[in-house]
């Protein structure tokens, strides 16, 4: 096995289990503890996974344009708009949670059927910057990892406050 199948096998088991971790932060949280919000303009724990989840889908989006050779740019998204215009604050922790894990099975039975040459695929994203499917993916496992640490602070919060 070569070092570009190895690098490669890592990618994709961070990739695996980028939400895990976040699964054992919100463990234990009551239903208002996950809802709680410190200001109208910060999200909940609830609306950190949705958001999480609206990134995964668009990073689906962007590996199979890169995949298909696209000459279109790479999508971009408005979170605050999205999270604010599903009412993701509204939804079930599970089902976010459930969503979130099929799709990055999905994506990583994708990924596992790659060739280097494939991996090393380029679009160009909403920033005009090009951008190689190998570098999409932890940057992605990256993006889950400061929501987390965001998720750590809004739980200091909850005790902070004394949110129940």
């Amino acid at each position: 096995m070569g070092n570009t199948a190895v690098k490669t096998e890592s990618i994709i088991s961070a990739y695996v289990h980028a939400y895990e971790e976040i699964e054992q932060e919100i463990a234990g949280l009551t239903e208002q503890q996950l809802r709680w919000k410190s200001s109208p303009s910060s999200w909940s724990v609830i609306e950190v996974l949705a958001h999480l989840v609206d990134h995964s889908i668009v990073v689906s989006f962007r590996i199979r344009e890169i995949l298909a050779g696209s000459p279109a740019t790479l999508p971009g998204f408005n979170q605050d708009a999205w999270v604010a215009g599903q009412k993701a604050n509204e939804e079930q922790i599970s089902q976010l949670i459930t969503i979130a894990n099929g799709l990055v099975q999905y994506n990583s039975g994708l990924l596992e059927r790659l060739s280097d040459e494939e991996w090393e695929k380029t679009g160009i994203n909403f920033k005009g910057e090009t951008v190689s499917l190998a570098a999409i993916i932890p940057g992605f496992v990256a993006h889950v990892q400061n929501h987390l640490k965001q998720i750590g602070r809004i739980k200091q919060e909850l005790v902070e406050k004394q949110v129940q």
